[in-house]
């Protein structure tokens, strides 16, 4: 009665990753975008109701981006797939959500206390607000391209 243990197989390294979770990190990405660009620019929907950026824009185009963030994660991470990420892609990882922590304290400075209004006014998103959140998203974007698995090689089944 000397059974062999049943062996589970290993994925291969180069397994191309999976389409349901690349598709699930596109789709939440396109959401977010779109959720940004109501937050970032209604006007473009004809939905601007104030000349002024106020709490809940600012607040909307953070969730937007917060979402981008994610589906960018979970696609990228997709792609990796059976094989151990690098580490620059751990690095690019950690990028992206310093990144989008540096946009939400950028954005909502005002609410935080940071920013150039006083607390109980109404927040003002300014040129330093904005200058912040760019510096943030630039940070997010050089994590995703260091997410690429850029030297592996589908296999070619």
């Amino acid at each position: 009665m000397n059974e062999s243990p049943t062996r589970i197989p290993l994925p291969d390294p180069l397994e191309t990753p999976s389409r349901a979770r690349v598709r699930v990190g596109l789709l939440l990405t396109l959401l977010g975008f779109f959720i940004f660009i109501i937050g970032a620019k209604p006007a473009w929907l004809g939905w601007d109701t104030s000349p002024t950026v106020g709490f809940i824009q600012i607040a909307v185009f953070i969730v937007g981006l917060g979402i981008i963030c994610l589906g960018g994660y979970l696609g990228l991470l997709a792609l990796w797939k059976g094989s151990t990420r690098t580490i620059a892609a751990d690095i690019g990882m950690r990028l992206v959500a310093t990144g989008y922590v540096i946009s939400v304290f950028a954005g909502m400075a005002d609410v935080f206390g940071m920013g150039t209004t006083e607390l109980g006014e109404a927040p003002f998103f300014g040129p330093l607000q904005a200058r912040g959140v760019v510096i943030g998203q630039s940070i997010v974007a050089i994590g995703f391209l260091l997410m690429i698995p850029f030297g592996k090689q589908p296999s070619s089944e």
